[in-house]
């Protein structure tokens, strides 16, 4: 990686353990992250990656990898602060793949100054079997301009969003992005709270006839329905990221547990039901480490990494929930109680195969 990346990961490690894990607890209870904290992450630049350096960010090279170790750093701390915090940086990564040079002028600069906008990429939908190749947003066109209307879900510090990327089915186009200011008539925010994720306060986005120009599409008169498909399998690589750092941050947690746990005048891990648990979290979260990279590695190369992207959200999703429930499982009653932290990743890795937007690599 490039020295200034490695400072950004470096540092998103060190800001985890030291300021965002102690705060996890109040968040959640909360139900939003402290302003100083994301204030914090944004000057770590986490946000500026998807900003080319002519902006005054550091995408001077792709940097899906980048994206997925600075989200594992950061879930490692929490998955919901790390959600709210990388938020905005999603909405800067699609408009600096995709956006015309225009947009990138219009819209990118905030990204890499010292005020971040809060921002949202908005792709899930409030329906069950959610298939984000086959949207219920609808984008017509109207004279020069574009009409919208729908609804996005789950969608980071939505209510103080200033800026969204929002995924619509266009007309005689197929999927795209439209770019959205939070002031458009037609918009309105409401509260979502979630089992999970509960720091970020997720909230839903409806859209109700929004008229828009036609320089709100993304990439204008470049817009393609394939760049729509890369930004959904970035997303569901970038998830990956925030699931395998909280998946590590069990594991972290249930070694010395249960190393120190005491029955029957001995550890607890000296019974082969302990140690098989624990062995089994350890191999599962690496192979959804594993798997997140290589989809990341082939997205920098620009190779076809729909397969690998598919591959790592299924093992996420299916891995990272049963992490969970085991990390709950091996601490027995205290796994159920607030106290510890387990019952909160628990919460918050089941997101892994929930989550279709939000976040890019």
């Amino acid at each position: 990686l490039p020295p200034d990346r490695q400072t950004v990961t470096w540092a998103g490690s060190a800001f985890a353990e030291e300021k965002i894990r102690p705060a996890a607890h109040d968040a959640d209870a909360a139900c939003e992250t402290p302003a100083e904290l994301l204030a914090e992450a944004a000057e770590l630049g986490v946000n500026m990656l998807g900003v080319p350096e002519e902006l005054g960010g550091v995408m001077h090279e792709q940097a899906a990898v980048t994206s997925v170790l600075i989200g594992e750093a950061l879930a490692h701390g929490d998955m919901g602060i790390a959600y709210a915090a990388l938020a905005p940086g999603a909405v800067a990564t699609a408009i600096g793949h995709w956006g015309s040079a225009e947009q990138e002028a219009t819209y990118l600069p905030a990204f890499a100054g010292e005020d971040v906008p809060a921002a949202a990429l908005a792709i899930l939908e409030p329906r069950p079997l959610f298939d984000p190749l086959k949207l219920e947003t609808k984008a017509r066109r109207d004279g020069d301009g574009w009409v919208l209307d729908g609804a996005k879900s789950l969608l980071a510090r939505a209510k103080e969003c200033e800026l969204f990327v929002i995924a619509a089915e266009a007309e005689r186009i197929g999927p795209a992005l439209f770019v959205v200011e939070s002031g458009a008539k037609g918009l309105s925010v409401e509260a979502e709270p979630a089992m999970g994720l509960r720091p970020a306060a997720t909230g839903r986005l409806l859209i109700e006839g929004v008229r828009l120009p036609a320089s709100a599409l993304l990439g204008e008169d470049e817009a393609k329905p394939e760049d729509y498909v890369d930004c959904v399998n970035r997303s569901r690589v970038a998830w990956c990221g925030l699931a395998v750092g909280a998946a590590q941050a069990v594991l972290d947690y249930v070694i010395p547990y249960v190393n120190d746990r005491q029955a029957f005048d001995e550890p607890i891990s000296n019974r082969q039901g302990v140690a098989f648990a624990v062995s089994d979290i350890g191999i599962e979260s690496d192979g959804m480490r594993l798997a997140a990279y290589r989809a990341a590695s082939r997205a920098d190369r620009g190779e076809e990494f729909a397969r690998e992207a598919a591959i790592a959200r299924r093992l996420c999703a299916a891995k990272g929930m049963r992490i969970g429930s085991e990390g709950v499982q091996l601490l027995g009653g205290h796994g159920f109680v607030k106290e510890h932290p387990v019952e909160r990743w628990y919460r918050d890795l089941r997101a892994a195969g929930v989550m279709e937007g939000g976040l890019l690599a």
